[in-house]
């Protein structure tokens, strides 16, 4: 993928991050893409959901697997406003995404090189070619004014 198709991509996924905060949830947002089609979306709605796993990478995996019909999501791009959290790593490689484009890195859960990185262990069968930093400024200022804004309240 081109670096303005991983932009137009990211533009997508914080439109969806922007979704999340007007619902009152952490502003992250996902999209799935497959030969440069959207595939799925997601974002963030564990609190909606009453669901802790309700991460926007999660929603956008459940549902890309519906449209494809397959829990394998091989072929597929993930793009993320935030990186990815432990437990959205790990479905990414268990659902063998090929990319993992992420905005914001997350210095507190971040398994991208942030604090650890998952995806470069060699004990995994399937290896997921990670890009970070994709609107990078733009992702994390969602995240700012958001807990900035909860302070406040």
């Amino acid at each position: 993928m081109s670096t303005s198709d991983d932009q137009k991509w990211m533009q997508h996924a914080l439109m969806l991050a922007e979704r999340s905060r007007e619902q009152g949830e952490v502003p992250v947002g996902a999209v799935m893409v497959k030969d440069d089609q959207l595939i799925s979306e997601g974002w963030n709605q564990p609190i909606a959901h009453h669901d802790a796993s309700a991460h926007a990478e999660i929603m956008a995996i459940r549902a890309a697997g519906r449209v494809l019909n397959n829990y394998r999501l091989p072929d597929t791009s993930l793009y993320v406003t935030l990186e990815p959290c432990t437990m959205c790593a790990g479905a990414m490689i268990h659902a063998r995404i090929a990319r993992l484009v992420f905005g914001a890195p997350d210095p507190r859960t971040g398994t991208a090189g942030s604090v650890i990185d998952l995806f470069s262990q060699d004990y995994h069968n399937h290896k997921i070619d990670v890009v970070g930093g994709v609107f990078q400024d733009e992702c994390g200022q969602i995240l700012k004014d958001f807990f900035r804004q909860r302070r406040k309240s």
